[in-house]
């Protein structure tokens, strides 16, 4: 009875339905959005010979491919020191005569045990009481300026390019340079505060004293150590550093703000050899164009990974809402509260993507090893995934797990200042490594693939392998057009980005200005809308009569299907007449 009567409830409610969901027209054409002006994926940033291996001042330098790699003869400055490069090398450089002293070999084995380290306090995307324009400024990709502070090598000459041009000087940048120093070194680090507001220097996980010889706090902390360095002032950290591994250094002025704003770095103690010579400093991270002994021991290649993000309202709108330091004091002080943040934009070595293509990149060959250095910088946890290969963790935050300890893996979650030393190895076993190609690597955290929430963006880069970059660094990608990801348009939310994968662009916007006539109907002529006009009694009508209509065929459906035995029959019997 159930079933009969779900048979003609089912009849009548088709029979009521109203004509016009049966009804479809064509769509308006796609409308065809100017993508804007496309900057070269690389142009001629530097010299083609800073990608060449060479030897400057005694000091060997690994080649870099990558489409903006580091001057060289800033390489032999980290190296040697401002103090043992000659006058024409530092004059191809842009750092202070005092910004990187070395000397004093203490333990006789061939390389300086005494390091002094002078670092400034640099603003990027700032404003000047002047200019209504940001000064000095940084691009972390097209268009995009968030204003940062970061702690930089002490330099002379120019804060930009030249005067006509205001993009920061290279070595004014973001993320804070990397620092390496070797086990037992002695080094003096000198903050030399350059900007409007206190800061300090904590350096977290380095093994230092907390109180230096002369009974001055060493651990850069208002509240328990030594006072903030004020503006104008300088403060210098005195440690002798015991045990190697990867480490981390930040501003702990409001670190809940100062250290989003840029002031962290990556701090390394390379194991004690013969003859070491680290690279003191990594402007802007990425490879390490001289590793250290230790390091060459066991891989070909070093890089530096840094991971950052920022908060759009406090990088923009709260450090740019004055140019009086009392007011941004007041606004990120009183006024700002970081656990309402939300982070807007995702960097790997202060740039996003496509950015990152140029400066970035991880160069492989097939069966060699590379170290890889990471920390995360964000706020929040990450996941680093590298696609093709599973990553082996040989250290956390510093400390070497021991060889039965290693870990394999191909997501690894990291926390905020945690730090990894991965082992990349190129053996194609489908286990370390899928095989040669073009591999992305970034924070698996999906938020982190954008850019103020526009994809694919954020921290995303690439593994190389050898043979799959062109002449310039940059990789022979086989998939879609990188040239969207280098307009400004894109960023702005102002070009679909599937716009142009076939030539009628079926996934454009619609152009809803267009005139335009249907070319077909697809199923039937749609009803024209009921309007006020329309008589109520003849609605009434009409609603009556499908009604009654709808009735009748449920009943005449029952009353067959209750006497379908007794139909059949008769049928059979006419048949066999």
């Amino acid at each position: 009875m159930r079933k009969n009567l779900l048979t003609f409830i089912g009849g009548a409610t088709l029979l009521l339905m109203h004509p016009w969901s049966q009804a479809a027209s064509d769509l308006p054409p796609s409308a065809k959005v100017d993508m804007g002006a496309v900057e070269e994926v690389c142009s001629d940033f530097t010299p083609a010979k800073w990608r060449e291996a060479q030897v400057i001042d005694g000091v060997a330098i690994q080649a870099s491919r990558l489409c903006n790699p580091d001057n060289p003869a800033d390489i032999a400055a980290f190296v040697k020191g401002t103090n043992g490069i000659s006058m024409t090398t530092l004059m191809e450089t842009q750092l202070a005569a005092d910004a990187i002293t070395l000397s004093d070999d203490i333990d006789g084995d061939g390389d300086p045990d005494k390091i002094i380290i002078k670092l400034e306090v640099a603003e990027l995307n700032g404003h000047s009481p002047d200019m209504k324009d940001p000064t000095t400024t940084f691009d972390i990709a097209p268009g995009i300026q968030p204003t940062f502070w970061v702690f930089a090598p002490k330099t002379r000459d120019m804060s930009t390019l030249s005067i006509y041009e205001p993009i920061a000087n290279p070595l004014l940048r973001v993320p804070s340079p990397v620092i390496r120093v070797e086990q037992d070194d002695v080094v003096w680090l000198v903050l030399e505060n350059t900007h409007y507001l206190p800061h300090s220097i904590h350096l977290h996980g380095i093994d230092h004293p907390f109180m230096d010889h002369a009974g001055v706090g060493n651990d850069g902390v208002a509240q328990s150590s030594n006072m903030d360095t004020m503006p104008g002032q300088s403060k210098t950290y005195v440690i002798k550093p015991r045990q190697p591994g990867t480490m981390y250094y930040h501003c702990h002025v409001q670190p809940h703000t100062h250290i989003p704003m840029g002031l962290q770095g990556i701090f390394i103690v390379e194991e004690n050899r013969p003859n070491n010579w680290p690279q003191t400093l990594n402007v802007g991270a990425g490879q390490v164009r001289h590793p250290s002994v230790a390091v060459l021991e066991k891989y070909a290649r070093e890089y530096d990974l840094h991971y950052e993000s920022a908060d759009r309202e406090l990088h923009e709108l709260i450090a740019r809402s004055a140019n009086d330091p009392r007011l941004i004091a007041k606004h990120m002080n009183m006024e700002y509260d970081t656990t309402d943040a939300t982070d807007d934009y995702f960097m790997l070595n202060g740039r996003s993507f496509p950015y990152t293509l140029r400066e970035s990149l991880i160069e492989m060959k097939q069966d060699e090893k590379v170290k890889l250095r990471i920390l995360n910088g964000h706020t929040e946890a990450m996941a680093v995934h590298i696609h093709g290969h599973k990553p082996t963790i040989t250290h956390y935050d510093g400390v070497d797990n021991g060889p039965g300890s290693y870990i394999q893996r191909d997501v690894h979650t990291m926390v905020p200042a945690q730090r990894l030393d991965l082992e990349l190895s190129g053996i194609d076993d489908g286990l370390h490594s899928f095989g040669q190609g073009i591999w992305m690597f970034h924070d698996h955290v999906e938020k982190a693939f954008t850019t103020n929430g526009v994809g694919e963006g954020g921290d995303i880069s690439l593994v190389v392998y050898d043979g799959f970059l062109d002449e310039k660094g940059i990789p022979k990608s086989h998939g879609m057009s990188l040239a969207p990801y280098f307009t400004k348009g894109m960023w702005k939310r102002d070009y679909p980005i599937w716009q142009d994968y076939d030539e009628w662009r079926s996934l454009g916007l619609p152009d809803l200005k267009a005139s335009y006539q249907p070319s077909k109907v697809a199923v039937q002529t749609v009803q024209p809308k009921r309007t006020d006009a329309t008589p109520e009694a003849e609605q009434e009508s009409s609603f009556v009569g499908n009604l009654l209509f709808g009735l009748i065929l449920g009943l005449l459906s029952y009353v067959l299907i209750i006497n379908r035995q007794l139909i059949i029959d008769r049928v059979r019997k006419l048949i066999n007449k």
